[in-house]
């Protein structure tokens, strides 16, 4: 179809893969600046290494508001937004993606179950919701995991990246050269093989959501309600339940992910072989997620495996609240940007 024909059939009456796609990423940047301090927060208490011979201290400094009085401390009101635009710059790349490859990938797959039951539709079933999110959050990972390593490591701060004690470039590129220069180009996907376990967060979370959210609404017409969308506070309540669910069942990989994304389990692993790290730019060896698991598991039992959980599932249960309550409003801006650009593009 000619761009002519496109345009003269009229301003977009709904949402595209690519406007779901917009909506998701503008809803994902904006709950995520809300709660962004935490984000600074869960991320230090993750990366931190387990001091067997000082735990007290270890605990009340890793403590929330131990680690806000340290930030206060070290670098201000400003320190809690370290790494923000870098943040947002995978918020929105991320969910952009996610959310593109989400509605390709479940309306294809709608299609074709339509098709071999010659037009009738039907829900999806848990488990297909499960596996098509996961399959969306693959796609989407391996496009945009080198804005999420450059973020998470300006997020700690160069006292806790460097214990050399020289300081370096603290900026987006800054870090980025950092990286490449002692880890090569690969280092830039660090954390990506429990990235790709990881797909399996929003998974869980949009499935339960489309689920739950499918059966109230059924619910509603069977009892003769006209009304056929959920309320804010219900999709809040609903979008907090899911996300704390998900968070729970893979928090574990959640910590393993950022301890090989800061090189934290590089130190730890180093000083259990009694070994030194290697020289700037020379090959590192990088203890998988499950290496990672299983270390912590034998000097800090099972709890260990959640520390920062509180952080983590405040901050996440926070910002999927938010973006499932504003998730419709995000909706219509985005049809309304849609509508502007074809506008600008047909007077062009």
């Amino acid at each position: 179809m000619s761009v002519q024909s496109k345009l003269s059939s009229g301003p977009p009456k709904q949402l595209t893969p690519f406007g779901y796609a917009l909506a998701g990423a503008l809803g994902g940047c904006f709950s995520n600046a809300v709660v962004y301090p935490l984000d600074t927060i869960k991320t230090r208490i993750q990366a931190a290494e387990h001091d067997t011979e000082d735990t007290e201290s270890t605990k009340e400094d890793l403590s929330i508001l131990g680690l806000v009085q340290s930030i206060l401390r070290e670098d201000g009101f400003a320190g809690f937004f370290r790494g923000f635009s870098a943040t947002m710059l995978n918020t929105f790349s991320m969910q952009y993606a996610y959310f593109f490859f989400y509605s390709i990938v479940r309306g294809r797959y709608l299609k074709r179950v339509a098709a071999r039951a010659k037009g009738v539709a039907r829900a999806l079933s848990t488990p297909e919701e499960l596996l098509l999110g996961a399959l969306a959050g693959a796609l989407a990972q391996i496009f945009t995991i080198p804005v999420a390593v450059i973020a998470t490591r300006q997020q700690i701060g160069q006292h806790m990246r460097r214990k050399d004690g020289v300081h370096g470039d603290d900026t987006f590129l800054g870090v980025a050269r950092e990286i490449v220069r002692e880890e090569g180009v690969s280092g830039l996907w660090l954390g990506l093989k429990p990235g790709l376990v990881l797909t399996v967060n929003p998974a869980i979370t949009y499935g339960v959501f489309e689920r739950v959210r499918g059966t109230l609404l059924l619910a509603r017409t069977a009892a003769g309600s006209p009304d056929t969308k959920l309320g804010p506070w219900t999709s809040f309540v609903l979008g907090a339940t899911s996300k704390t669910l998900a968070t729970i069942v893979t928090y574990p990989y959640i910590m393993a992910k950022i301890r090989i994304q800061t090189r934290s389990a590089d130190a730890e692993d180093a000083r259990a072989h009694h070994t030194l790290p290697g020289p700037t730019g020379a090959p590192h060896h990088h203890p998988g997620a499950l290496d990672i698991l299983i270390r912590v598991w034998k000097n800090e039992g099972f709890l260990g495996w959640y520390q920062g959980m509180g952080a983590q599932v405040l901050k996440a249960v926070l910002a999927q609240g938010v973006l499932f309550m504003s998730k419709e409003k995000f909706e219509h801006w985005a049809l309304a940007i849609m509508v502007l650009w074809w506008r600008l593009s047909s007077r062009a």
